[in-house]
């Protein structure tokens, strides 16, 4: 896996993705400390808020940024938008009120609503090759479990020396370190062949998903995904918390579990990518998604909730988690075109993040009205019914290809104008519904 940081360009784009990944983390940590100390007693209402603007942001903005994504230098974009993630995080330790959080974090998650999805559409043009990109991708997924580990880690260490506001600095370094790496090589910027309206360009990643068979499947696992993983991010600390009445350090053991899982899985599954396809793999892994939460219900059913258990059951949503997310990257490869690829990484991310925005919120009231046994049930199917979605959006013998012929087109058809000639010569074959297009033939 570790052979492709050879690649010096792959390598400083992964490097910008660890420093700023630590930088998130250190504000994540801070963001906390400061809403307490602007709220009290209303730091959790704050904190609902924020995140609740970072999901509209990653849903409103992804979209409308990938929609221009080929329209400028993507170097250029991904160093500008990490300039304007460092200066809005310079700001935050001089807040004097809520809203001035609120505003600073809106351009803060904007920013990042735009370039995650560019940075993401970015690697398979450096790293062409399947076997290559699909070990990219595990790193990459490696990279955010560790994050979750390190980045507290390295929170507590600091804030024994200093106080909470400086690790908004940490932040600054990080996004400012990532531009630096960014702007230290070259990298490529397809340009689309074709001139669209604002309208085709902001919305032809969506649509371009909602056609393609494989990224509806994608797109169904992204709810199996969320609803089992809003059960772990939101309700672990009161299950470790409140129920088995353990310390906060505990809390931290409980989300190792479930970054081990993924990280195991991250680990393992590129040898298996390379013999087995996409589609059973990621099936599997909503499908222990689904086990693990049942299988964690009805032992709080029959001998009530235990630490072991629990600890076990998160391990293997997090196995789930990355089995599903994993090979995602490469789906969406195989979707788009080189110029495309911005609009439809960004149609995942907003697409993917609307799903966690239905299921955070879920996930909290079902464990506060219902309580752990149902509220595990019923997140449990929810999931089941992300999995069975997929299998029928996504069918196993869905051709990844399609051929097809030209003669029924009229002359300003929009693949003739793309293709000229060539179109009329004979019949070729095309990416799965790649096109927007209805094809004859």
């Amino acid at each position: 896996m570790f052979d492709i940081l050879s690649d010096r360009t792959y390598r400083h784009l992964f490097l910008a993705q660890v420093v700023a990944l630590i930088g998130t983390g250190l504000a994540t940590v801070a963001l906390g400390l400061l809403a307490y100390d602007l709220a009290g007693g209303g730091a959790g209402l704050v904190l609902g808020s924020i995140f609740t603007i970072k999901m509209i942001a990653y849903v409103g903005i992804a979209p409308i940024a990938g929609a221009f994504a080929d329209r400028v230098n993507r170097r250029a974009l991904l160093v500008t938008l990490d300039l304007v993630r460092a200066a809005a995080a310079l700001f935050l330790p001089f807040v004097t009120e809520v809203w001035q959080v609120y505003v600073l974090i809106f351009l803060l998650q904007s920013a990042s609503a735009a370039f995650t999805p560019t940075f993401q559409a970015t690697i398979p043009d450096i790293l062409p090759e399947e076997d290559r990109y699909t070990r990219a991708l595990s790193l990459s997924r490696l990279t955010y479990d560790l994050e979750n580990i390190v980045s507290p880690t390295l929170a507590a260490l600091l804030l024994t020396v200093m106080v909470y506001d400086t690790l908004f600095l940490g932040t600054v370094a990080g996004f400012v370190g990532s531009a630096l790496l960014v702007v230290s090589v070259l990298l490529p910027s397809p340009k689309s062949t074709q001139r669209r309206g604002i309208y085709d360009r902001t919305t032809r990643g969506i649509r371009i998903y909602l056609a393609t068979p494989r990224l509806r499947g994608l797109l169904a696992l992204n709810l199996a995904v969320s609803a089992a993983g809003a059960m772990v991010l939101v309700n672990s600390v009161v299950l470790v918390r409140g129920e088995l009445g353990l310390s906060e350090s505990n809390v931290a053991w409980a989300m190792f579990a479930f970054g081990f899982g993924s990280m195991l899985a991250a680990l393992l599954l590129p040898p298996v990518l390379d013999r087995v396809p996409d589609r059973p793999v990621m099936l599997s892994g909503a499908g222990l998604l689904v086990a693990a939460l049942l299988g964690l219900a009805a032992l709080v059913a029959i001998t009530g909730l235990s630490w072991g258990a629990l600890l076990i059951s998160w391990c293997l949503v997090g196995v789930g988690y990355s089995s599903v997310m994993t090979p995602s990257g490469r789906l969406l490869r195989r979707s788009a075109h080189a110029e495309d690829r911005p609009a439809i990484f960004a149609a995942q991310f907003a697409l993917s993040h609307a799903c966690w925005l239905l299921t955070y919120p879920l996930s909290g009231w079902l464990m506060t009205a219902f309580g752990t046994l149902t509220a595990l049930i019923l997140l449990a199917a929810l999931s089941l019914v992300g999995l069975l979605l997929c299998r029928f959006l996504w069918p196993a013998h869905a051709p990844s290809e399609i051929p097809h012929s030209h003669a029924d087109l009229p002359p300003d058809h929009p693949h003739l104008l793309e293709h000229g000639d060539e179109a009329h010569k004979h019949a070729i074959i095309i990416d799965d519904l790649h096109r927007d297009w209805p094809m004859r033939g």
